[in-house]
């Protein structure tokens, strides 16, 4: 039985219990110079994602740490979410170059940045 419901963007197959999503992830990797990783980690949560939240753009964001041992800094991939590529591209545009600069600003030549952007293609999960 191959049941799919329309779920908000969303198609649910039951019998693989797998998930298609039009969906866009924006990724942001950063690695942090050592000397501001702690004052750059209370920022990133307490002003800057909540900022390009803010936006209205993005569904949900996650702070993620990248496990592998760097030879200076700390590494981290910052996930933001959108419903479709339109929503990513007026950020991009509008909002992006302003909170980039403000990163910049506060920051400078304590990072190194690379963005990603991914489509999300499916999304398998387990029901229990």
């Amino acid at each position: 039985m191959n049941k799919q419901f329309a779920f908000k963007n969303c198609i649910i197959a039951n019998k693989n219990n797998s998930i298609y999503r039009q969906m866009i992830i924006y990724n942001v990797t950063i690695n942090i110079n050592d000397e501001v990783h702690d004052e750059w980690v209370q920022w990133m949560n307490e002003v800057h994602i909540p900022d390009v939240m803010s936006c209205g753009l993005f569904t949900h964001a996650r702070m993620c740490k990248v496990l592998v041992v760097e030879e200076a800094g700390t590494t981290y991939a910052i996930q933001y979410t959108a419903k479709s590529m339109n929503d990513y591209e007026q950020y991009r545009d509008v909002y992006a170059p302003a909170l980039q600069a403000a990163t910049m600003k506060k920051f400078k030549d304590k990072f190194v940045a690379f963005r990603t952007l991914l489509e999300v293609v499916y999304e398998h999960h387990r029901i229990d």
